[in-house]
């Protein structure tokens, strides 16, 4: 009896390393598609009313992702700005009505223009302007497209 629950407790540890292991390593390749990332959730993290940032960048396809909430601002005016390159576009803050028997809620996404390629890799500056709301918090990432 002794023998059979070390051999289970064993064989669920090796499982639970294995899973964990796999959960790494997937998370791990998630992440590397994230060329940038930023979460504006502090007006401390703007100057002049505008947050910017340089990073590099590798050549390919690329889409922004948002994380917005009823507090982001309405309207995100994002620029890139490259040695040959340049974007720009102003996301705007659209709620999504939704439904249940008791209660009506909100989901929030940004429209826009999301898509962008790059066709060299260099440094690129990146403005994002919240358009006076500094206050409102919005995540911010540019996931490179898998090929």
């Amino acid at each position: 009896m002794n023998k059979n629950i070390i051999v289970i407790s064993i064989i669920l540890i090796i499982i639970i390393f294995s899973v964990s292991f796999s959960i790494n390593l997937d998370e791990k390749e998630k992440s590397s598609d994230v060329a940038f990332h930023v979460t504006l959730a502090n007006p401390e993290l703007y100057s002049n009313d505008v947050y910017s940032h340089k990073f590099s960048i590798d050549a390919g396809t690329y889409f922004f992702r948002f994380v917005p909430n009823g507090s982001s601002p309405e309207l995100l005016s994002i620029k890139l700005i490259g040695q040959n390159y340049k974007f720009e576009e102003n996301f705007i803050l659209i709620g999504i009505p939704h439904e249940s028997e008791t209660v009506k809620y909100f989901t929030w996404k940004y429209e826009g223009n999301e898509k962008i390629i790059i066709d060299s890799s260099q440094e690129i500056t990146i403005i994002i302007n919240p358009n006076g709301n500094v206050s409102g918090s919005v995540s911010v990432d540019l996931i490179k497209k898998k090929a």
